[in-house]
């Protein structure tokens, strides 16, 4: 199915995130995965990796993101490219949300220290 509705995409949320599913496996792509991060206000993500080079484009509002010693600030209109096994902490110290797109190359896994590594729902 080449294309993926708002209305249609599935949405998952967690307890500092929602996510909505777009380009995946289980609604027709073979290469990229894509979805719509939306980070709440006030939130620090849990560090993580993947073993996969993961990118970030933000849409609207900003976020802190933390990879080894260095910090950057990710703006609405910036793009953020993360190496594949580079551990990161994303933030939403502000008020408002951040909004990104994702794009995750297919079968890209999750790597949370202490935890078995992990295709995300919003990726399936």
């Amino acid at each position: 199915m080449p294309l993926i509705t708002a209305a249609e995409a599935p949405r998952f949320e967690n307890d500092h995130a929602t996510f909505v599913g777009l380009a995946a496996p289980s609604r027709g792509s073979t290469e990229n995965c894509a979805w719509r991060l939306t980070i709440k206000p006030g939130v620090d993500a849990p560090p993580h990796a993947l073993d996969r080079e993961e990118i970030f484009v933000a849409l609207s509002g900003g976020m802190t993101v933390t990879m080894g010693e260095d910090v950057f600030r990710v703006e609405a209109g910036d793009a953020l490219v993360v190496p594949a096994h580079q551990m990161f902490a994303m933030a939403n110290p502000g008020e408002e949300p951040f909004e990104a797109l994702v794009v995750l190359p297919v079968g890209g896994q999750g790597l949370i220290p202490g935890q078995d590594p992990v295709v995300a729902p919003w990726a399936r």
